[in-house]
């Protein structure tokens, strides 16, 4: 999840909403970024999801959901603004989270 996130905000720097209009090389890496983000959350364990209730974990799954299922339908603004609103804070979190994990297994 953190890798793909990363890679999204990677390829967004310096671009804007209508680049996603004009170039189909960052839709499409970004709509992919945000599908791997879904599938990986997806594969939490409960128990893994419960241990982290920050986590949007059923809407970054029905995210996923939406993008794979119906493809010739996607909002581009909801994209641009997954990336752009929820992925800042998304990192941070998982980035902490996995502070956290190093911390309790050393």
């Amino acid at each position: 999840m953190l890798a793909a996130a990363v890679d999204a905000l990677s390829i967004s720097k310096g671009k804007t909403r209508g680049d996603l209009d004009a170039e189909i090389t960052t839709r499409l890496s970004l709509v992919r970024c945000i599908e791997i983000i879904g599938e990986a959350a997806a594969r939490v364990s409960p128990e893994g999801q419960d241990e982290f209730p920050k986590v949007p974990w059923k809407k970054i799954v029905n995210m996923r959901n939406r993008l794979i299922h119906a493809y010739h339908e996607i909002n581009l603004d909801t994209v641009w603004n997954t990336v752009t609103d929820d992925l800042p804070p998304l990192v941070s979190g998982l980035e902490e989270m996995l502070r956290d994990e190093n911390t309790n297994n050393s």
